[in-house]
Order: C-alpha cells, then sequence, then structure tokens
C-alpha cells in the first residue's frame, strides 16, 4: 500500500474545523515544519492541540496561535511564546499545563489502549485537584486518563511508502507514541525511500499505525533560544 501523498496540503486536507490534534517535536526540534505550514494554509479553527510545548513566536505552532487557530491547548511547557502568555490571560485561550513525564506517559496509554493510570507526580498541588486519590503500599497516587487525538502531525526523519518510520536523536521524542495514539496518524519525513530500504531492526513506528506519509518541502531546523560563551 502506497501511502504518499503528494504534498503537504493534500495531507491534512481533511483535517476539519474542532478536530482535536497531537503534533510531535520538544521545543523546535523534531516539529512537522510543513504539516503545521499546511494547517496555517488551509486555516481551520476551533483546534484543541496536543504537544510538548507551543513553538516560538512567528514559527511553528506560533503559526497557529497568531492564525487564530486553537481553542484549547494541552502540553507541559509554554516559557517561549509571548502571544500564548497575553492569550492565556486575557482569556482567549484555554491552556492545561502538565508534568512533561505525566504528559508522555497519558498520550503513551492512550495508544496502547490504556484508559487510566496512577502516578505519584502531582499529588498535593493543582495538578490533582478534582482527581480520583488513591494509596498503594502507603504511599499517594493520583489518577491520569490517557490522551487520544483525531489526527497525529509528527515528523521523522526516513521514512518508506508504507509509512515505515525512523527517527534521529533528539528528534525521537514525542513523536512515536503520538503516532500510535490518534485515530489518522500523518507522517512528514526528511527521506522518503523505497519499501526495504530500512532495516526492520531499525524501524521505529511500524507502517500499521502510519496512515499518509509525505517529504517535507523544506527546513528551517531553528534553534529554539541560541546561547554564546563569550572567550
Amino acid at each position: 500500500m502506497n501511502k504518499v501523498l503528494p504534498n503537504a496540503d493534500a495531507a491534512i486536507a481533511d483535517i476539519p474545523d474542532g478536530a482535536t490534534i497531537m503534533l510531535g517535536g520538544f521545543g523546535l526540534c523534531g516539529i512537522p515544519e510543513n504539516l503545521i505550514a499546511a494547517l496555517v494554509r488551509k486555516k481551520v479553527k476551533g483546534l484543541h492541540t496536543i504537544a510538548n510545548n507551543m513553538g516560538v513566536d512567528g514559527f511553528g505552532m506560533g503559526l497557529m496561535l497568531e492564525g487564530g487557530m486553537i481553542a484549547s491547548h494541552i502540553g507541559s511547557y509554554v516559557g517561549e511564546n509571548r502571544l500564548l502568555e497575553s492569550l492565556v490571560i486575557a482569556g482567549k485561550l484555554q491552556v492545561t499545563l502538565i508534568p512533561q513525564g505525566t504528559l508522555a506517559e497519558r498520550i503513551r496509554a492512550g495508544g496502547a489502549g490504556i484508559p487510566a493510570f496512577y502516578t505519584p507526580t502531582g499529588v498535593g498541588t493543582v495538578v490533582a485537584e478534582g482527581k480520583e486519590i488513591r494509596e498503594f503500599e502507603g504511599r499517594t497516587y493520583v489518577m491520569e486518563r490517557a490522551l487520544q487525538a483525531d489526527f497525529a502531525l509528527i515528523k521523522a526523519w526516513r521514512g518508506d511508502r508504507l509509512g515505515n518510520l525512523v527517527y534521529r536523536k533528539t528528534a525521537r521524542n514525542f513523536n512515536p507514541m503520538m503516532a500510535t495514539a490518534a485515530k489518522i496518524t500523518i507522517a512528514e519525513v526528511e527521506e522518503l525511500v523505497e519499501p526495504g530500504a530500512i532495516d526492520p531492526d531499525h524501524v521505529m513506528t511500524p507502517g500499521i499505525y502510519v496512515k499518509r506519509i509525505v517529504q517535507g518541502e523544506k527546513y528551517e531546523r531553528r534553534i529554539e533560544r541560541r546561547t554564546l560563551r563569550n572567550h
């Protein structure tokens, strides 16, 4: 089965207003730049996004914020985006912050078909408010529910026409688990190869999880915050 689409615009063409979307990446590393750009061009509205962070002003998911496309966001870090800060303060954007490890596990659980789990992280804080609390072997835990989405937009280094994916270094962050936790997973890759070109032992996301794949047109590979040392 050839899952390749001609471009990012075709890959996201059926994403409707109000959809719940997971977006891979950590900081600006491993984000689906081309798929995000296509969403911005499509001007989808009322999206409910799930991502580790919201990118930066003027790039990545920051462009979605500027376009007024996001109604709510679930993530673990928002410190690099001033527009997001202003929208939250103004009451124009609903943001739910989750401890990073808990966010990762909630997504993994969603892909594994586990509806909920218990963790000690957040006990006694605002994170636990309104959630079930239980004690196991003398320690207190809070119940966290799994996260799933209508679509997952992810980015890999290399992929074949069947959707088998390989990630490179730090870009292997939230992408693999998000690929399993959505009804439709759309992957963009830097290198598109023929089936058999990827050693089966090197496949990190099997093609069974990927519905569509597209080769990214270009990558800026921005650095979120450049720090230089004076000599």
